[in-house]
């Protein structure tokens, strides 16, 4: 008579099969409840920060060209795209392994009706590139002084 294995938590094939589907569905644990999660072969890792003045938002596209990506802010959705590239040699380069993720991508994040879209400046250096939103002068809150008497 043959006997069925038993899987239990604590055995190192689960521990495998745990670790592997992680491994896929990482990328999409990214993606916040605010955003359009649109086509992309890869998710960059973004950073959102906010203070009284600006909204800062920080993408990792390490090894991309500024001409290869692009944003736009159409109707209060900041859209992040672009293509990283993968490099061929024609040198007879042989790869062994690729764990770079290449291919296009697109983060598409709600901003709210306080910023000033006249006003967003975009840089990147290293690596990151950084999108700065200015809030609107009203949007600001003000300190009232009291007098007193």
């Amino acid at each position: 008579m043959n006997t069925i294995p038993r899987w239990t938590v604590a055995s190192p094939d689960f521990k495998h099969l745990q670790s592997q589907l992680n491994r896929i569905f990482e990328p999409f644990a990214r993606i916040a409840a605010d955003e359009d999660f649109a086509t992309g072969t890869w998710v960059p890792p973004v950073d959102v920060a906010e203070t009284q003045a600006t909204i800062l938002v920080r993408a990792e596209v390490p090894g991309m060209k500024q001409d290869d990506i692009a944003i736009e802010l159409e109707n209060g959705i900041l859209t992040i795209r672009g293509e990283r590239k993968l490099e061929k040699n024609g040198d007879g380069t042989t790869w062994h392994r690729v764990e770079r993720s290449y291919g296009n991508f697109v983060r598409s994040f709600t901003l709210p009706r306080t910023v000033d879209s006249e006003r967003i400046a975009a840089t990147y250096r290293d690596g990151v590139l950084e999108i700065e939103i200015p809030k609107k002068e009203e949007a600001k809150p003000k300190q009232i002084r009291i007098a007193v008497q």
